[in-house]
């Protein structure tokens, strides 16, 4: 494992420095969030959840905006004042004390946060070469899930100690990993600024077929919420499988992407390879959702096994997809528009992540078999979609970026 964190001296190595540190105090952040808004400041679940909306609605608005200001100013000095920003904005969370103010604050946050996306993006495309982009993504996610395990294990003390004295350590925590990860970033490449030309500047928004194969991602996408939303639910309420399982599930999942993302990015380089290995993803993400579906009204021993044996299916799935999504984006972007275009990338993910817990859920909870055979065939047929999806992108012409 700790061979798989320390990738070749170089960008990449930093970017994994930068990845690991953040991710450890996003880790903090995401675990104990819910509990210290809604029992320190007072909020309730709904007002959380809506500044959650909120905040997502601001990054997917922003993210391309905020990635065609990477390009156009240099990733790494945007990179950069992003993380110093979000130290004084994650600290200033200490001062919310009402829900207009937490959603203002989130709001902020978002549009923030949409710029250090954006930069990272055309940062790893910058600093890396061509062929090894897909690959340096790949370790760059499998260290996101050591830094958010290290975060939440940490995050538990805090928990466990319940007072708001804690909560509050957890977050000026956060904000010092961001005032850490910005002097790391230091010593990224300072990339140059791409300068501007005639023309539209948005182009990614204009780019038809490569908007195509973000909605069919960002649908595809949906099937990241299954384990951390829909199985909780699923198995206390329609399973006999032990409580505990749900941990057992997460654990198997985290483990898996540490140990296996990099391997199973072998392939997708090329986007014509990275578009089969997506159609295959979608396969073994609806065989997941059919193990899924059969845990119900069995012995709580097989329904146990069933659940493990779909956890593992779908991470094979959740692999190639994240893999192959890499590879189709950092392939059909156009020469000094990465930033905006792996901004545009990400907005897929990001509506579908906003769509799956109300839709997900629905299908799950209130369809039973039926909800979770629709889920298989919708998951099989868009990505079966996307290989013809990125021939149409392949024979169309990218547009240039003003």
């Amino acid at each position: 494992m700790l061979r798989r964190l320390l990738p070749e001296p170089g960008p990449l190595r930093v970017l994994t420095a930068v990845t690991l540190v953040n991710t450890v105090g996003k880790g903090l952040w995401v675990t104990a969030s819910a509990l210290y808004l809604t029992q320190v400041v007072g909020l309730s679940a709904g007002e959380f959840g809506l500044g959650l909306t909120a905040a997502s609605l601001v990054c997917l608005v922003a993210s391309t905006p905020m990635g065609y200001l990477a390009d156009r100013r240099g990733p790494r000095g945007v990179q950069i004042v992003s993380y110093a920003l979000m130290a004084l904005l994650t600290a200033a969370m200490l001062l919310v004390d009402s829900f207009a103010a937490f959603v203002a604050l989130s709001a902020v946050t978002a549009l923030v946060d949409a710029a250090q996306r954006g930069a990272r993006g055309a940062l790893i495309a910058g600093a890396l070469p061509a062929e090894r982009r897909v690959h340096g993504r790949a370790y760059l996610r499998a260290t996101t899930n050591v830094g958010i395990s290290i975060g939440a294990a940490l995050a538990g003390l805090a928990i466990a100690a319940d007072s708001p004295t804690a909560y509050r350590l957890m977050i000026v925590g956060n904000a010092v990993s961001y005032l850490a990860v910005a002097l790391i970033a230091v010593r990224l490449p300072a990339l140059p600024p791409v300068p501007a030309t005639a023309g539209p500047r948005l182009v990614a928004l204009r780019d038809r077929p490569y908007l195509a194969f973000v909605a069919l991602d960002g649908l595809l996408s949906m099937h990241f919420d299954l384990l951390t939303v829909v199985l909780p639910l699923w198995i206390v309420a329609r399973t006999d499988a032990p409580h505990w399982l749900i941990a057992v599930l997460l654990l198997i999942n985290t483990t898996m992407v540490v140990l296996l993302q990099v391997r199973a990015a072998r392939g997708t380089e090329q986007v014509e390879g990275a578009a089969r290995v997506a159609r295959s993803a979608g396969l073994f993400v609806a065989a997941a959702c059919l193990l899924f579906a059969a845990s119900a009204g069995v012995p709580g021993w097989a329904a146990a096994v069933l659940l493990i044996l779909g956890a593992l299916v779908h991470v094979v799935g959740e692999l190639r997809q994240s893999a192959a999504g890499w590879g189709i984006s950092f392939g059909l972007a156009p020469d000094g528009a990465q930033g905006q275009y792996q901004a545009a990338y990400s907005m897929g993910a990001q509506l579908g992540r906003m769509l799956a817990p109300a839709v997900l859920v629905w299908l799950a909870l209130e369809h039973g078999l039926v909800g979770w055979l629709t889920m298989a065939v919708v998951f099989t047929a868009v990505a079966a979609a996307l290989p013809a999806t990125v021939s149409w992108a392949r024979r169309t012409a990218r547009p240039l970026p003003a």
